[in-house]
């Protein structure tokens, strides 16, 4: 069986940009809970700093996790946050304990 992958990403929007980034990011919720493979997908907001968010996900498998990050939902949030976001990281991360 193939282990369980978690996904920690940590988006940081520009100071002007909250509101629009959070707005496409909300939209991404329906959509990817649908997925084949999708176990979790949480998304929060910083309380001291608004600007950050961070996805927790949880997936059956890296593979459906990678086809995840071509599905269109993804692409369209890209193009609409291009330029609003000021960093994005991601760890692939597997539970230990």
């Amino acid at each position: 069986m193939t282990q369980a992958l978690t996904i920690v990403a940590r988006i940081e929007a520009n100071t002007d940009k909250i509101a629009l980034v959070k707005s496409e990011l909300l939209k991404l919720i329906e959509a990817t809970r649908q997925e084949e493979g999708c176990l979790q997908y949480d998304l929060h907001q910083d309380n001291e700093n608004p600007a950050v968010f961070v996805f927790y996900e949880n997936w059956s498998n890296r593979a459906l996790w990678l086809a995840h990050m071509e599905n269109e939902h993804l692409k369209e949030y890209m193009a609409a946050t291009d330029g609003a976001v000021t960093s994005f990281v991601l760890n692939e991360m597997t539970k230990i304990a």
